[in-house]
Formats: C-alpha cells, sequence, structure tokens
C-alpha cells in the first residue's frame, strides 16, 4: 500500500508579488496563517499561485522558501508541470532536490495529448522521481480530460499517488474510484464539490478557498473524513457563496483580491491576468462580509 501524501485540505495558495518580485516576507506571513489554521498541506507553485508566468528561477526560490518556511509542519507539495514532457521532467527533479514531499503534475495543457500520450507523459516523470506524484485533471484550462482507465493504469505506478480531480464529472469519479486501488487518493479541485467528492471516497480537497478561510476548509474535510456528511453538507452549502464569488472570474483573480481586501497584502496579478471588474469587487466584498473578513473601516 502507498503512504498517503495528505487528507483534509490543502491550500493551493497564492504567490504575493511586489514591484514585479515574489514577495517572501509575506508569503511567509500566509504561510504560517495557512499553518495555524489548520490547513493540512501546501500546494506551492500551482495554477493559483501564478506559477505561468514566474521564472524557472522564481519558481524554485519560491518553493524552496515554502519547504524551509514550512519546516516539516505540514507536506510540501510543488506544482511542475509543463507541455514539454521534458521540461516537467527537469521541473520535478529540481523540486525533488530541494525536499518537496510531493509534485502536483497537470496534463499538458494546448498539446492535447490523446490517452496514450498522457500515459507516456506521467510515465516518464514517475520513473524519474522518487517523490509522490500527483495527478491535476482539469479540462477547462488544458483541453484533455483523463479518463478513468487511463487513471487505472497510472494507479499500478508506486510513484503516483493520486489526483486533483477537477472534471466535475461525477460519474467519471465514481468510475475512476471503482477502478483504481484503495491507495490511489482523489483530491477535490473544486472547492464547491469536496463534500461529494469525499462521499464517493475522497481524501480531501486542494483548495482556493482555504487562502481565505483555512480553518473553516479544514473542519469541513475532517467532517467528512469522519462519515459526518450531514454536518459537512450543512458547511458545503454555508461556503457556497464565497466559493462562487471566489471564481466570479478566472482564478486567482478573485481570490488575491480578496486577500488584499483583508488586508493580507498579497499584491499585484501578472499579465494576462489582470484586476477584476467594478462589479466583481463588490459581489466579493459581500461574500467576505458575511464571514466577518473585511477589516473595519476607520471613520
Amino acid at each position: 500500500m502507498k503512504e498517503i501524501l495528505f487528507t483534509g485540505s490543502g491550500v493551493a495558495i497564492v504567490t504575493p508579488f511586489h514591484a514585479g518580485a515574489v514577495n517572501f516576507p509575506a508569503f511567509g506571513r500566509l504561510i504560517d496563517r495557512q499553518i495555524d489554521g489548520g490547513t493540512d498541506a501546501i500546494i506551492v507553485c500551482g495554477t493559483t499561485g501564478e506559477a505561468a508566468t514566474m521564472t524557472q528561477k522564481e519558481r524554485m526560490e519560491t518553493i524552496a522558501y515554502c519547504v524551509d518556511r514550512v519546516a516539516g509542519r505540514v507536506p510540501v507539495i510543488a506544482g511542475t508541470c509543463a507541455n514539454d514532457t521534458q521540461v516537467a521532467r527537469e521541473n520535478a527533479l529540481a523540486a525533488e532536490r530541494l525536499g518537496v514531499d510531493g509534485l502536483l503534475i497537470v496534463t499538458p495543457y494546448y498539446n492535447k495529448a490523446t490517452q496514450q500520450g498522457l500515459l507516456r507523459h506521467y510515465k516518464v516523470i514517475a520513473d524519474s522521481v522518487g517523490t509522490p506524484i500527483i495527478l491535476y485533471n482539469v479540462p477547462s484550462r488544458t483541453g484533455v480530460n483523463i479518463q478513468p482507465e487511463t487513471y487505472a493504469e497510472l494507479a499500478q505506478h508506486p510513484n503516483i499517488a493520486g489526483v486533483k480531480e477537477a472534471s466535475g464529472n461525477f460519474s467519471q469519479i465514481q468510475k475512476t474510484r471503482n477502478l483504481c486501488p484503495a491507495d490511489f487518493s482523489i483530491w477535490s479541485g473544486n472547492d464547491d464539490e469536496t463534500a461529494a467528492i469525499c462521499m464517493l471516497g475522497g481524501s480531501g480537497v486542494i483548495s482556493v478557498v482555504a487562502n481565505v478561510l483555512p480553518a473553516e476548509m479544514h473542519r469541513l474535510t475532517a467532517l467528512c473524513l469522519a462519515n459526518n456528511f450531514d454536518a459537512a453538507g450543512r458547511l458545503q452549502l454555508r461556503l457556497k457563496p464565497l466559493c462562487d464569488a471566489l471564481f466570479c472570474e478566472v482564478n486567482p483573480i478573485p481570490v488575491k483580491t480578496a486577500l488584499n481586501l483583508m488586508g493580507l497584502e498579497v499584491g499585484e496579478l501578472r499579465l494576462p491576468l489582470c484586476p477584476p471588474t467594478d462589479a466583481s469587487v463588490e459581489r466579493l466584498k459581500l461574500a467576505l462580509s458575511s464571514w466577518d473578513l473585511l477589516p473595519e473601516q476607520t471613520p
């Protein structure tokens, strides 16, 4: 049996920027806030971390800083994807040398690989590292979907730990769970599907919302993992308006805006991402105020 990388709520953490560079002091405060809030794993340099607009040097420095700051308190999982298999392999090896606990690797985007191509892509990387890999299936961003039969074959590899599943296809998720061994973990990749995926045997969530509400996302997954789906369902429903607000524009535009509104100083977005519309900002303020997350205004 493979050891599970983590159960519960893993945060897909944002990367704070200031004046065109990574703001490491702010990043350190975000990491500590997450761990203090009960977050079960830190996922660094993922989509929410704007890794696609970071240089290779920035990415590796950010991963290294995260590993050092976390200091073993929770697992650190690094996004190391690329749509070139050899670059993704090199990224994985570089992150492994920095001491990460896991690797998150999205399906190759734009290329739109076949299922056979996906098998070969992931096997090349998994054969090259000793660090557990989490597959990441998000067809809305990459244009390709991992099929259950492909999961079943990849699940046999000793270095492939499971999948962050963000297809929104519950029929496919059920088939995947039935085809794959019990030690192949499924984490929800969509915050508002966390309880439902856990009910189907999921291990938790890799969460955007946890950037804003780490303790509540940890509590949601803890309730699910304790099979208290009555209470988990109520909390999931309460979180739904915030989930929707945090995805009212493309991620991570809303979540970085929300954190700035909360006074957490995560700085600017990098092009091609740009600030949200005024209507989106008002929607975010309304959602945040329902959780008392906005600082009081000085008269």
